[in-house]
C-alpha cells in the first residue's frame, strides 16, 4: 500500500489555485490507487513552529522534527501546494522544510528520501516563465528544485498554474484566455501525473 504525503500551504482555504489542483491530484490518486494512503498536512490551518535553537541543536532528537522526518521517509510520493507569495514560498512551507531537513539524519547522499517523486503545484498570480519580463524573479521552482534534489535526492516535478490574478485584476484582463488555458492544463497535468504515479507505485 503506497503512501502519498500531501502538503498544502495556501493561506485561503477557498479559491486557491494550488489547493484546487492538489485536490484534483489527490482525487485522481485515490481513484487509481484505492488501497493507497494519503497523509495530509494543512500548513496554513495548522502551522508548524519556526525552527529555533533548541530544535536545531536536537536534530532528530526533537520530537516534532523526528515525527516530520519519519512521515516524509515513509511516503512513497509527496505532493506540495506551493503558491508564490512575494516572489517566494509561504513561510509555513519554509517552516516545514526547516523542521524536516535534518543534516546527518535524512539529508545527504544516503537520504532515505532519495528517489522519492515529489510533485509541486507552484501557482502564481502572474507569469515568471522563461522569456517573460519577470523571469528573473522566479524563486519558487528554482528554490524548491535545488533544495529537494540537493538535500534529499528527490525526483521533483512541477505543475504551474499561472496568471491566477487575471480575473480579478483589470490590468490583466487581456490575459484571461491565457490564464484559463494555464488553469485547464494544470488540472490535466494533475490528473495525468497522479494516474502515472499511482500506476508506477502499484507495479
Amino acid at each position: 500500500m503506497a503512501t502519498l504525503l500531501h502538503l498544502d500551504s495556501a493561506v485561503f482555504p477557498q479559491g486557491s489555485a494550488s489547493r484546487e489542483v492538489t485536490a484534483t491530484f489527490v482525487q485522481t490518486w485515490r481513484e487509481q490507487h484505492p488501497d493507497g494512503q494519503v497523509v495530509y498536512r494543512d500548513l496554513a490551518a495548522n502551522p508548524l513552529p519556526h525552527l529555533d535553537a533548541a530544535a536545531a541543536a536536537a536534530g532528530a532528537g526533537d520530537p516534532l522534527r523526528s515525527e516530520l522526518a519519519a512521515e516524509l521517509a515513509a511516503a512513497d510520493a509527496v505532493l506540495i501546494g506551493a503558491p508564490m507569495y512575494n516572489f517566494s514560498i509561504p513561510s509555513t512551507l519554509k517552516a516545514w522544510l526547516d523542521q524536516v531537513i535534518i543534516v546527518g539524519h535524512n539529508a545527504g547522499p544516503d537520504s532515505p528520501v532519495a528517489g522519492t517523486p515529489v510533485t509541486v503545484v507552484a501557482s502564481r498570480g502572474g507569469s515568471y516563465a522563461p522569456g517573460t519580463p519577470r523571469a528573473d524573479s522566479e524563486f519558487v521552482q528554482n528554490y524548491l528544485e535545488k533544495l529537494l534534489t540537493s538535500m534529499f535526492g528527490a525526483e521533483v516535478d512541477f505543475i504551474v498554474p499561472e496568471l491566477t490574478l487575471a480575473h480579478s485584476q483589470p490590468a490583466m484582463a487581456e490575459l484571461i484566455p491565457l490564464a484559463e488555458a494555464s488553469r485547464a492544463k494544470a488540472f490535466t497535468d494533475a490528473e495525468e501525473k497522479a494516474k502515472a504515479l499511482a500506476a508506477r507505485l502499484a507495479a
